[in-house]
């Protein structure tokens, strides 16, 4: 019984970590542009051309 009292708090203790990392991530606008990854399919990089005359 004592085992599932320490793995409850463990569990609450990872979930803690994960929300404090989430409002790290709001708060540095790590969420700030939502236009850009949508779009930067679209521009794709130019194919370079080789020299295959060797």
């Amino acid at each position: 019984m004592n085992i599932i009292f320490l793995l409850i708090g463990f569990s609450v203790f990872i979930a803690l970590i994960f929300l404090l990392a989430f409002f790290w991530a709001n708060k540095t606008k790590q969420y700030e542009d939502t236009y850009t990854p949508s779009v930067r399919i679209l521009f794709d990089d130019e194919v370079k051309e080789t020299d295959n005359s060797k």
